[in-house]
């Protein structure tokens, strides 16, 4: 976001964060501006505006894709790297699109769909700043992490995670856009 000088706004929290650094400073800055811009693109916006679909047949939301990423979170950091063993939080065997279908328009749903998605975000936070180093592994023998079966480094799952919300904004924006006009951002 941009001034009409062209310098960067003050108020997008996105430019302020650290322009250089080593590899861990590198992925940990991208991956922080990929979540900011998930919240600032969902910012202002009710539960009947956060739990509206795209276009049918399709269950994507909003609201959605903030129980999807979360729910990413968890598996990649929670679960693969650091090898608790936590239920799911939106998803089950049963309903494996649990974290779309599930979102309804209901402010208690997107109020807990948020809280659990800052909580993954803080767990991976607090996981990746005090982590020895981006060569640590995590081993996923059935491929739920979609690493391909096997291990994965730290430094690898922070290049899922980047691209799995980079895969996902072409997504918030297209629905942001359609909900309220609003573009940018």
């Amino acid at each position: 976001m941009f001034t009409a000088d062209g310098k960067p706004s003050p108020d997008d929290p996105r430019e302020h964060g650290p322009k250089l650094g080593d590899e861990r400073t590198t992925l940990v800055e991208a991956l922080r501006c990929a979540r900011l811009t998930l919240e600032l693109k969902c910012a202002g916006l009710d539960a009947a505006a956060m739990a509206e679909r795209s276009v049918e047949p399709s269950t994507m939301s909003l609201l959605g894709l903030v129980r999807h990423l979360a729910e990413i979170e968890r598996g990649t950091f929670r679960r693969l790297l650091a090898g608790q063993d936590t239920p799911r939080l939106f998803t089950t065997e049963e309903d494996r699109d649990g974290d779309f279908t599930g979102a309804v328009p209901d402010p208690e749903v997107v109020a807990r769909a948020w809280e659990a998605w800052r909580a993954e975000v803080r767990f991976a936070e607090r996981f990746v700043a005090e982590a020895p180093d981006l060569g640590i592994t995590g081993d996923d023998p059935l491929n739920e992490h979609d690493s391909g079966g096997g291990q994965l480094s730290l430094r690898g799952a922070l290049v899922n995670m980047i691209w799995e919300y980079g895969r996902h904004m072409g997504h918030v924006d297209l629905l942001r856009e359609r909900i309220d006009g609003r573009i940018g951002q």
